[in-house]
């Protein structure tokens, strides 16, 4: 049984699709970002940098439950755990995993500052809308390219597909159309309708946020901590 530390973000659908692709038996343990629930003892433990997703594995290949944060590394060993995802051959196991860096480093991170701008700024931003919907477009369009002679990422669907997905998932909210990526908005239609993603994306979704954040989900989401850092 693995238990796997969750809320609704691009971030945790990751590790909910991957889960469900692999069959895995997994228990959910609800992380309210918006409560704070991330800043806790128990949770800090597990994660030490206090963001989702996080699981246990306690079935690990040591006997002893094993503790992982980091949605990459968690996708990682899941594949690894299970020979599912990723390939073993080293040429192909290493364009799945540069595929899988390249979203960690730059997808997530563009997509996830160009949601801030677009959602919760407190007051509007263009120069910093602009540039992080340029960056996210611009990455589109490399999965564009990427894409135009072959079916998923690195080939056959894998951990970077899994990866990468969740975060095309909010593009109209971004203001972004895929009307001129049409290797995209494929890739994008034939990963939704798979049945272990449908389930994946609908996990915990009566928590998703459904309008504006209150003072205490700010000051959790956006303040600062205690101890100097920012949450």
């Amino acid at each position: 049984m693995i238990d796997f530390h969750f809320w609704p973000t691009p971030n945790g659908w990751k590790i909910a699709i991957m889960l469900e692709e692999c069959g895995l038996p997994y228990k959910t343990h609800t992380v309210n970002i918006g409560r704070g629930d991330q800043f806790t003892p128990e949770f800090s433990r597990i994660s030490p940098n206090q963001r989702i997703p996080a699981i246990v594995d306690h079935d690990a290949e040591d006997g002893q439950p094993l503790a992982l944060f980091e949605s990459g590394a968690i996708l990682q060993y899941l594949a690894e755990k299970t020979g599912r995802f990723l390939p073993r051959q080293t040429r192909a196991r290493y364009e799945v995993l540069q595929w899988l860096a390249w979203q960690v480093g730059g997808l997530g991170p563009m997509a996830g500052q160009l949601s801030h701008f677009v959602n919760y700024a407190p007051e509007p931003m263009p120069y910093a809308l602009e540039r992080y919907r340029k960056e996210y477009v611009r990455l589109l369009t490399i999965v564009e390219r990427r894409l135009a002679d072959r079916e998923y990422l690195a080939g056959e669907y894998s951990i970077a597909d899994i990866a990468a997905w969740p975060w095309l998932l909010p593009y109209k909210r971004f203001g972004v159309s895929l009307d001129e990526l049409p290797n995209v908005r494929r890739w994008h239609a034939s990963i939704k309708v798979r049945p272990a993603v449908e389930r994946g994306v609908n996990l915990g979704k009566e928590n998703r946020p459904s309008g504006p954040l209150d003072d205490e989900s700010r000051r959790h989401l956006f303040g600062t901590s205690t101890d100097g850092g920012t949450r």
